[in-house]
């Protein structure tokens, strides 16, 4: 199983390089880093279970309403690649299941 984050920049049209990332698991930290030049991050293994990816938006982002985005979700089928993308400006962002 892996995990992957796409993350693009809404103001600029770009991806959102150079932002921090980490993926938690039961209240630990399972695995961190930050999106390469092309705003992804990808081949993280959680496993089975409820997950948080926390972005940290407020490193990136200079004036942003959401300092931090934290996106929870639940792997039911440990064997599938999960992608959760986000999109984000100062003041929205976006999220779904990708694949």
């Amino acid at each position: 199983m892996s995990f992957s984050t796409h993350v693009l920049d809404a103001v600029t049209g770009l991806p959102a390089q150079g932002l921090r990332v980490r993926l938690e698991h039961e209240g630990r930290v399972v695995a961190e880093g930050r999106t390469d030049g092309d705003g992804r991050i990808a081949g993280w293994s959680p496993g089975a279970g409820v997950h948080r990816v926390v972005f940290d938006t407020g490193s990136y982002l200079e004036d942003t309403f959401y300092p931090e985005v934290v996106v929870t979700f639940t792997i039911t089928d440990p064997e599938r690649h999960h992608h959760v993308p986000l999109l984000l400006s100062p003041y929205a962002y976006s999220t779904y299941r990708g694949n």
